[in-house]
């Protein structure tokens, strides 16, 4: 599960971030000391879930969740918030954070949030699996009739219509939610299939899967940046900045080192 950590105590973020290095399968993608920077490294690093404080300057954690919400993510994180002040907790709630726990921080009534969090990972997982079966289960029917191997080549919806794709002039994949969004020149394009079944009909010498939500085209990344706060970043010849998961770092190294 990864985790980012927003509180504007920075001892009360060392504090947690310690405790819950504790807790097996635990990734810290990284902690804020305010609601801006903590939206920053929500879109960076698509984390499952953020522990948020309430009580903070310019952005409080009410205004991070709104923020959030008027963002329209697909997989948005879950939300546990972390304060010392008891009665924000009906409003809390009211929010659909999945947990409120009070300063100071007890490790047992942690691992009770951390484990409410790994229930509703798990039921979107299986929800996510799932729509993924069933677009499986759509492509299998939509290629039946061709002899051979498919055309790399898939239809997209846009609008009204129906647009046709080259997979070979696709230059990243991204992963949101039960859809995947191609990118191609200006262009993108929201289809519905895992990101899974998109890499594996792209060129192996030409893409690489970098995180579980990027797939991107190898020629398009123009850095490896390590982040001061942990972890990596790609920024690609484009200017964008995409998160480089620990999973994946080992075979893009190994092919940036030739």
């Amino acid at each position: 599960m990864r985790i980012v950590v927003c509180d504007d105590e920075i001892l009360a973020v060392e504090r947690l971030v310690r405790m819950l290095s504790k807790i097996d399968d635990i990734v810290i993608e990284g902690s804020a000391q305010n609601g801006r920077d903590a939206l920053d490294l929500i879109d960076l690093h698509a984390p499952d879930a953020i522990f948020l404080d309430i009580e903070m300057p310019a952005l409080d954690g009410f205004d991070v969740v709104e923020a959030l919400a008027a963002a329209a993510k697909a997989s948005p994180p879950l939300i546990v918030f972390v304060t010392a002040y008891p009665q924000f907790a009906a409003h809390a709630f009211d929010t659909g954070a999945i947990d409120f726990l009070i300063k100071p921080v007890r490790h047992a009534r942690l691992e009770t949030a951390v484990a409410r969090l790994r229930d509703v990972i798990e039921q979107r997982d299986a929800r996510r699996r799932l729509a993924e079966l069933a677009s499986q289960i759509d492509a299998l029917r939509s290629e039946g009739g061709t002899s051979g191997a498919p055309a790399n080549e898939i239809w997209v919806h846009r609008r009204a219509e129906r647009v046709r794709v080259d997979l070979d002039t696709v230059e990243m994949v991204q992963a949101e939610g039960e859809y995947v969004r191609l990118f191609v020149r200006d262009q993108s394009y929201l289809h519905r299939a895992s990101i899974g079944s998109i890499a594996a009909r792209l060129d192996p010498n030409r893409f690489m899967r970098v995180h579980r939500s990027y797939v991107v085209r190898l020629d398009l990344i123009a850095k490896i940046r390590r982040k001061t706060a942990g972890g990596y970043s790609l920024l690609l010849t484009g200017g964008s900045e995409i998160p480089l998961g620990r999973l994946y770092r080992a075979d893009l190294l190994r092919h940036a080192h030739g």
